[in-house]
C-alpha cells in the first residue's frame, strides 16, 4: 500500500494523495451495499462512462449483490487538457436498449456537470424505468449545470484529480489512489 505523501516513480507531477487505496476500497463497498439495498429484487443495468470510470465500475459492480446487466458508453469534454472544453462529444453508444430498464450511470467525476447533463438528457429520452447516477468523485464548487447525483463516493475540492481510473492525457489511470496532478 502507498502511504500518504508517497508516489510511485511513474507518478511524476502528483503533488498530494487525496484518497488512499483503503478509503477507496471501503467507500466502494459501502456504495455497493447501498445500491444492493435500493435495488433489491430488481436487475439494474450498470452503464460505465468510458474510460475514466472503468476501474471504479469494475470494483463497484463486484460489490453489488444483485443480478445485474452491464453496458458501456463514451463521451468526452476534456481532450488533453485539465479543464473541460464545455463541448461534449459522443464517442460510443450503448449496445442495448434501456426502454423500461432501471439504469445506473457510473461516472468517475462530476465536475461542471455539462457532460453528465448532456448524457442524462440523451438517456432519459430513451424511456428507462429509472435513471440514477453513481459517481466516484464530485466537485460541487465547479458546477455550471446542476445534476442529480444519487450515489457519491467522495466530494473533493477544486483540484485536478488523477488515479484509480482518472487521467491526464491518458496517464495515471493505473494509480491505486487518487492524487492531485499539478503538472510535469
Amino acid at each position: 500500500m502507498i502511504e500518504a505523501g508517497m508516489t510511485r516513480p511513474s507518478a511524476e507531477g502528483i503533488t498530494e494523495i487525496l484518497i488512499d487505496e483503503d478509503r477507496i476500497r471501503e467507500r466502494v463497498r459501502e456504495l455497493g451495499q447501498q445500491i444492493s439495498h435500493d435495488y433489491s429484487g430488481r436487475s439494474p443495468l450498470f452503464v460505465c462512462i468510458l474510460r475514466g470510470a472503468a476501474v471504479f465500475y469494475s470494483d463497484l459492480i463486484r460489490s453489488v449483490d444483485l443480478s445485474i446487466k452491464v453496458d458501456f458508453i463514451a463521451v468526452s469534454s476534456y481532450g488533453a487538457d485539465t479543464k473541460t472544453s464545455g463541448q461534449v462529444r459522443f464517442i460510443k453508444d450503448l449496445e442495448t436498449s434501456i426502454q423500461d430498464v432501471d439504469v445506473i450511470v457510473v461516472e468517475d467525476i462530476v465536475d461542471t456537470g455539462l457532460t453528465l447533463d448532456y448524457l442524462l438528457r440523451v438517456l432519459a429520452n430513451r424511456g428507462p424505468a429509472s435513471l440514477r447516477v453513481c459517481s466516484l468523485l464530485s466537485k460541487p464548487e465547479r458546477r455550471v449545470v446542476e445534476v442529480q447525483v444519487d450515489y457519491i463516493g467522495f466530494e473533493i475540492e477544486d483540484k485536478f484529480a488523477v488515479g484509480y481510473g482518472l487521467d491526464f492525457d491518458q496517464r495515471y489511470r493505473n494509480l491505486p489512489y487518487i492524487g492531485v496532478y499539478s503538472g510535469d
